[in-house]
């Protein structure tokens, strides 16, 4: 099982999970287990691969590696803890598996909360997918980690969530990173779907005015999205939670106390 940490409110009955993006760790919520424990329960998983479940999973195969099966890692978690229904917050990758568990286990979600949120990949983003399949098996995967955060969060108030990221990404292995890097490699045609396909769970998108390469695509799907909200924070980059903790904690705790 998942390596994760619980919080438990003495009154409170609604939950509030964390998930991760690729290379990351629980740890990265560093910023919001304050402000949240003090309103809900909340929930802290470390991904397959990642933080303290690194050396859980020795025994599986490169091709077990699909979102469902990410997904279904997270669902064990929740039903151990014997956890119904929760509200779900997650950044960058974190929010792909986040939506896909509400694809598969609708009854499980309360509402999303996507940060740094990814539905398209735009040119940039696929022209650096390709260069990582092309190198990733003979370049240091951290040296292809640097690359792509400085990419991603290149502007100079960046410069904190790329030395946080790159910093929980020297705790994986070549393989694993390898692993994850498939993953997202394949990714267009599930992006595509959700893009369609309004699920009707209300979602609150939280992204950062300086997110050049997946903003634009949030704005278009919030407009065709019953159920979408948008929230832009200004001088941010795509780790809204780090870069803008205050602003971020304010706008999700707010929106969970709503339902």
């Amino acid at each position: 099982m998942l390596n994760y940490t619980t919080y438990r409110h003495k009154t409170s009955k609604k939950w509030v999970t964390f998930i991760h993006g690729a290379g990351g760790s629980s740890s990265i919520w560093f910023k919001q287990v304050r402000a949240f424990k003090n309103e809900f329960n909340i929930l802290l998983i470390d991904l397959r691969g990642h933080g303290g479940s690194k050396h859980s999973f020795k025994d599986v195969y490169d091709k077990k590696y699909t979102f469902n099966f990410l997904t279904e890692d997270i669902v064990q978690v929740l039903e151990f803890e014997k956890v119904e229904k929760s509200h779900f917050i997650g950044i960058s990758l974190g929010t792909i598996l986040i939506r896909n568990l509400a694809e598969n286990y609708p009854e499980k979600v309360e509402s999303m909360v996507l940060g740094g949120a990814i539905l398209k990949l735009n040119f940039r983003s696929q022209v650096l997918m390709r260069l990582g399949t092309i190198f990733k098996s003979v370049v240091p995967y951290l040296w292809l980690y640097k690359f792509f955060a400085f990419v991603i969060m290149p502007n100079k108030n960046h410069k904190e969530s790329r030395s946080l990221f790159v910093r929980e990404a020297k705790k994986l292995y070549q393989k694993e990173f390898i692993r994850w890097f498939k993953l997202t490699a394949d990714i267009n045609p599930l992006l595509r779907f959700f893009r369609t396909k309004d699920i009707k769970i209300p979602a609150l998108y939280i992204m950062g005015q300086e997110d050049y390469m997946f903003l634009p695509s949030i704005k278009k799907v919030v407009q065709q999205h019953t159920a979408s909200e948008l929230v832009v924070i200004e001088d941010c980059g795509h780790v809204v939670n780090v870069e803008q903790p205050d602003v971020f904690n304010e706008k999700v705790i707010n929106y969970i106390a709503s339902f």
